[in-house]
């Protein structure tokens, strides 16, 4: 279709109209190719008339000439329960001068999930009238994605916010430099932020935004600030929201958890840049043995096109925190249990059970037995209740959970006290995911993580965007008491970038350091694999080295940390075996392994001249 004008009168309209339709899908967008080209072409719009609603919703809009070519324009439209339909506009000033045309109209993901015969398992609910089976992830989410409303149905309205009333029980943090604003229909600025609202689809809807434009400036942050939450015991507390990020200088929108009141907490997902005109749906998964709350922080980029949306805000699994008011102020001092530190650093509970250890023994917490504190981080469990290994290193780290498996960086601990490895603007390792990149650092940062394959998956990485050239940041284990011979540590690495730094493995005693492996420059883009011996070796660290490069253009990173038969000897009284060489301590190893230049008799009589 195309318009052919052949008069001059002013304000002329060109219309061309959609059937009705009588409802649309919770996934539901509209496509369509569009050509305007000319030298006083002019605008067009696509128009949204919902039944019942006096006010038309603007959709789309081209606003001058685009060139001689097929533009595609993709179009949320998402659940619409009454009746509609579209008017594509174009009105003539006057002169007009080009040619204005549509072709291929497409409409995807429109209809309703259909009925199912069953609805099997705890994931799964099955719809009162429409009987279609959706996922429960989809229940009390504000959205209607059964046709009947029977996933909205007894939803705790304490729980969800679609900000039509407000702000419900979020609150604006005191502690940012601006607030978030409700508001329905387009921002001020044309091509950033929502032009309708997620719950209703139309310009009668609301939702909250930042707005980007002066007095803002660079980086500064407006954050809401969620209820409190109880502790999620086993169970799993999710929270679902719609996010809108749209225009050139979108900067940055976080969400974070707290236990305390005067911290920001630990971030759980960000997002970076502009995402296009749409609404995006975001899960996240809570888990916290504390009561807890979060934030959501939206962050101004360097302009006034970065305005950001939110809507549609819910919890699933969750229950407000139903303290006493003593114990609420208690967790907004940042209250924790008793705890007492030992001369080596690490918290144990105040109480230990009755025992006649000495102070150079371990005490066993379940027992009370007594055992050497050589035993203590060895990769081997000493007492019944393993508490000997549970400040230690962790034999195998994913990262997974953001699980950090007792490693720490020290350097940063020993100059800010409370150090968090997601605060202070230094050279540092930090966790990250390919899902919460930012478009610069897609070029030489993993995409996927190792463990899993996926954006999803957890890796521990280098962030060069902070620091200077030559700065270094460390990784390190707890203090390892004792390993045995075939110890070694195998790790996956990820160098990629045209200024990637390097990577150094080193193990630190009491007095000294040594370096066991390294690597520097780009590797490529991709998982490499690497293999460290250790061997026997008592009372030492092992130490990840990052070094920067000359610019933020390569970030290193590690993942899959795994230490392989490390436990010490264990010399038993059986005798050996015709295949095996008694070690002058009494130890069995294979024949195989001797004069291997390895120490596997850990007294070294296997590596003996006379043999």
């Amino acid at each position: 279709m195309f318009i052919l004008k052949n008069s001059n009168s002013i304000s002329q309209i060109a219309r061309l109209q959609s059937p009705k339709f009588r409802q649309s899908g919770t996934n539901c967008t509209l496509s369509f190719w569009y050509y305007n080209h000319g030298r006083s072409v002019g605008a067009a719009e696509l128009q949204l008339f919902v039944d019942g609603l006096k006010r038309p919703t603007v959709l789309w809009r081209t606003y001058y000439n685009e060139g001689n070519q097929w533009l595609k324009a993709v179009i949320q439209l998402g659940r619409l329960p009454h009746p509609f339909q579209f008017s594509l506009e174009k009105i003539s000033l006057g002169f007009y001068d080009g040619v204005s045309a549509i072709d291929d109209i497409r409409f995807e993901n429109c209809a309703l999930s259909p009925p199912a015969l069953s609805c099997e398992g705890p994931n799964h609910f099955w719809c009162r009238e429409t009987n279609a089976c959706i996922d429960s992830l989809l229940v009390c989410d504000l959205v209607d994605d059964c046709g009947d409303g029977s996933d909205e149905d007894n939803c705790n309205p304490d729980l969800q916010c679609n900000f039509e009333n407000g702000l419900c029980n979020w609150e604006q943090s005191v502690m940012d430099d601006f607030d978030w604003k409700k508001k329905k229909s387009p921002t001020p600025t044309v091509n950033t932020g929502p032009l309708k609202d997620h719950t209703t689809g139309t310009v009668g809807g609301h939702y909250i935004y930042m707005e980007s434009s002066e007095p803002r400036q660079f980086q500064d942050k407006a954050i809401l600030l969620s209820p409190l939450f109880n502790p999620s015991g086993n169970g799993t507390c999710v929270f679902r929201f719609h996010y809108h990020m749209f225009g050139r200088q979108v900067y940055k929108l976080s969400v974070f958890q707290r236990t305390v009141s005067n911290a920001m907490g630990w971030p759980l997902w960000y997002k970076f840049g502009n995402q296009e005109n749409r609404w995006i749906r975001q899960i996240l998964h809570i888990s916290s043995s504390k009561p807890f709350q979060i934030l959501v922080e939206g962050t101004v980029g360097d302009g006034f096109t970065g305005d950001i949306g939110l809507d549609d805000m819910s919890f699933l699994g969750c229950t407000l925190y139903n303290g006493t008011q003593q114990s609420v102020a208690l967790f907004f001092k940042g209250y924790l249990p008793t705890i007492s530190t030992t001369t080596s650093g690490t918290s144990v509970p105040a109480t230990l059970p009755m025992n006649n250890c000495t102070e150079k023994e371990f005490v066993c917490r379940a027992s009370g037995d007594c055992i050497q504190m050589t035993q203590k981080c060895d990769f081997r469990p000493d007492c019944s209740d393993k508490s000997d290994e549970s400040d230690c290193v962790m034999e195998v780290c994913d990262f997974e959970d953001k699980n950090q498996c007792g490693w720490h960086q020290p350097a940063l601990e020993q100059t800010s006290g409370s150090y968090s490895i997601y605060n202070t603007n230094i050279f540092k390792w930090k966790l990250g995911r390919g899902a919460n990149l930012y478009p610069e650092q897609e070029q030489h940062s993993p995409l996927i993580d190792h463990t899993t394959f996926t954006e999803e998956g957890w890796y521990l990485f280098a962030d060069s965007s902070n620091g200077e050239f030559g700065h270094t940041a460390d990784f390190a284990t707890p203090v390892i008491s004792l390993t045995g011979p075939r110890c070694k540590i195998i790790f996956w690495n990820h160098m990629n970038g045209s200024t990637i730094g390097s990577l150094e493995v080193l193990c630190k005693t009491s007095n000294r350091t040594s370096k066991l492996w390294t690597q520097s420059g780009s590797q490529g883009a991709q998982w490499n694999r690497a293999e460290v011996f250790l061997g026997i070796r008592s009372n030492f660290q092992v130490i990840f080295r990052a070094k920067r490069g000359v610019s933020y253009m390569g970030d290193v990173a590690v993942d899959d940390i795994t230490f392989e038969d490390c436990s010490p000897l264990v010399i038993s009284d059986k005798p050996c075996t015709s295949e095996e060489f008694m070690c002058a301590n009494k130890y069995c190893i294979p024949k195989n392994n001797l004069c291997d230049f390895v120490n596997d008799c850990a007294d070294n009589s296997d590596e003996s001249p006379t043999i």
